[in-house]
């Protein structure tokens, strides 16, 4: 982002500040991964993948899910390359990628669920 003349100086020296913003296209992509992690049930499957490495039958009994819905939400995960796949056989398995956005979201909702439920006992 170049120089910048903000239209009223308040004293807060932004126009430096703003030399180093993320470009629109880095927030769009924050901005599109945040909204893969805005519906709860795409949230409880990538916290539940944080986790372990599993097939779609036993995350759709953990979740409470069809196997059906939960492909879709695994579809929009990896998709947003949040979650990675690998195939045995004709077995599919899936787990959280192993990237340094994927661990700070992570921490991010374990944290908010100890603020948000305070009466959540941390295993």
């Amino acid at each position: 982002m170049g120089k910048m003349d903000l239209p009223h100086d308040h004293g807060q020296m932004m126009e430096r500040k703003l030399q180093n913003m993320p470009s629109v296209e880095n927030f769009q992509t924050i901005a599109e991964i945040f909204k893969q992690l805005g519906d709860g049930s795409r949230l409880r499957i990538f916290w539940v993948l944080c986790h372990c490495e599993e097939c779609v039958v036993n995350l759709s009994s953990m979740v409470g899910m069809s196997s059906p819905a939960v492909s879709h939400h695994l579809k929009q995960l990896r998709s947003a390359g949040l979650i990675v796949n690998r195939r045995e056989g004709k077995e599919v398995y899936y787990t959280a990628a192993d990237t340094e956005q994927v661990r700070l979201l992570h921490q991010m909702i374990e944290e908010l669920v100890k603020i948000a439920c305070p009466s959540q006992e941390k295993t």
